[in-house]
């Protein structure tokens, strides 16, 4: 009886979930780099001493620093697009139900976004950082933020269409929307008074906000 052996795995070659943890340890590295610094700041030296790994593992990983620069905003934007992706279809399904629905549907769908960025402070400082020189890497802003900016659009200009609510110039609300919620994250960064405060006090200001603009339509 022939007995049967597994293939050996050849030495020294990580295992697929060391790497995966390797590659997201160098990621989480790069995005608190570059969120601080910016782009031009941050060497691939620093970036491997922060994961505690070596430069050839960085480049083997993500390779070039461009290549790891938009490494970390997919990787924000994954995130980041499965937290919203699910409250924006609650949101459309909402839409039927009429506009005092579709209205708390928005709420539901504005803390999700809130509470992403209030966990996670850096995904906001990476974005600053890259917007301080709008014409530099503006590729990414149309790889990682209008999809999703379009996400949100598309369901205002559909509640909108059904009559659940009154949106002329959706994009200038998703926008100024979104620019708020970032200088929220900025102030809760710098405070040095009460956090908790500063969240709940930011979250009621964004529900009288929306209010302000669609309530109306259900009145």
């Amino acid at each position: 009886m022939v007995a049967m052996t597994m293939p050996r795995r050849r030495p020294g070659r990580p295992r697929r979930d060391q790497s995966r943890d390797t590659r997201e340890a160098v990621l989480a590295a790069a995005t608190a780099l570059f969120a601080q610094r910016g782009f031009d700041a941050v060497g691939l030296r620093e970036v491997a001493a922060a994961a505690g790994v070596d430069v050839a593992t960085v480049s083997h990983h993500t390779g070039t620093k461009a290549q790891l620069y938009d490494a970390c905003f997919a990787r924000v934007f994954a995130a980041e697009r499965q937290a919203l992706e699910a409250a924006a279809e609650h949101a459309r399904a909402a839409l039927d139900a009429g506009p005092a629905a579709a209205l708390r549907a928005l709420h539901d769908l504005v803390d999700v976004f809130v509470d992403f960025l209030e966990d996670r402070p850096e995904t906001t400082a990476l974005w600053l950082r890259r917007w301080l020189e709008p014409h530099r890497h503006a590729e990414l802003d149309q790889r990682y933020a209008a999809p999703l900016y379009r996400l949100v659009t598309d369901l205002l200009t559909a509640a909108a269409a059904s009559g659940a609510l009154v949106e002329p110039t959706p994009h200038v609300s998703v926008r100024s929307l979104v620019w708020a919620v970032h200088g929220h994250v900025v102030a809760l960064a710098a405070s040095d008074g009460s956090p908790a405060r500063e969240r709940r006090e930011f979250r009621a200001f964004v529900h009288r906000f929306l209010d302000g603009l669609y309530a109306a339509a259900g009145s």
